[in-house]
């Protein structure tokens, strides 16, 4: 009995750390277009770094069939775009005032990071 509690807690460890406490390690710098990849949950690179002040550009390319992955949010910007499977889509985002824009799926499952600055 003891081992199906130790088995549940560490479930539920697990899935605060990924859905509460995980965060990407570093952010990739965008001086080019990038192709921000929808795949196994996540999307890579989850954060991102861009200059601030001028328009950005990202083109997202979803791989993962998950119903969650079809739809990439910008609450911040009050922007989204719906992701065909295995179509690149290209966004275009305003100008950026310095902080940070979160993005994330329509259920907060996939989520990622732009770093205006």
């Amino acid at each position: 009995m003891w081992l199906v509690n130790l088995c549940g807690l560490a479930l539920i460890a697990l899935i605060v750390w990924w859905f509460w406490l995980y965060r990407p390690p570093e952010a990739a710098s965008l001086e080019e277009l990038p192709e921000i990849v929808v795949d196994n949950g996540t999307y890579q690179p989850a954060r991102l770094r861009v200059a601030a002040d001028t328009p950005v550009t990202l083109r997202f390319l979803r791989r993962d069939e998950s119903p969650c992955a079809e739809t990439v949010i910008f609450p911040g910007l009050d922007l989204s775009a719906a992701l065909p499977l295995g179509k690149p889509v290209t966004l275009q985002l305003p100008p950026l005032q310095p902080g940070e824009y979160e993005f994330h799926c329509q259920m907060q499952m996939y989520r990622g990071v732009l770093q205006a600055g």
